[in-house]
């Protein structure tokens, strides 16, 4: 949650997921000052959630785009949820549809165990010393 609990941090993420990787792009699109996106971005990449990548337009100097890395890719579901439950429960409507690009059908977020079973919230048991203090 320190990476990614803070509002824009999340959506800076989620329009890397979308496909914007340009600094300016990114201000626009989540609608934060530059001085609050460039300070989320250098945490996202100092937590290794996004990469930082040179690219230079011909004529003009060197600039960076973000990239997600293996750890913001595993972040997928969270934001996939979080899009899910906006649609279902914060009433702001008109939100994005998300779909499978092989079938074209809505893609939803599930619990599941290992074995592939879907888990509902009573059968799910948290265990272990780091679960007892993150639940106190």
């Amino acid at each position: 949650m320190q990476v990614v609990g803070n509002r824009s941090a999340v959506l800076l993420v989620r329009e890397v997921f979308y496909g914007s990787t340009r600094f300016d792009s990114l201000v626009a699109r989540v609608g934060v000052t530059e001085a609050v996106a460039a300070r989320w971005l250098k945490e996202l990449v100092e937590a290794g959630v996004l990469a930082k990548v040179p690219y230079r337009e011909p004529g003009q100097r060197t600039r960076h785009e973000y990239t997600l890395t293996e750890a913001g890719h595993a972040l997928m579901p969270v934001v996939l949820g979080l899009l899910e439950w906006g649609a279902a429960w914060a009433g702001t409507g008109g939100g994005p549809e998300v779909s499978h690009l092989g079938c074209g059908e809505p893609v939803h977020v599930a619990v599941r165990c290992a074995a592939g079973h879907d888990v509902a919230e009573d059968e799910v048991v948290v265990t272990g010393r780091r679960a007892d203090a993150a639940l106190s």
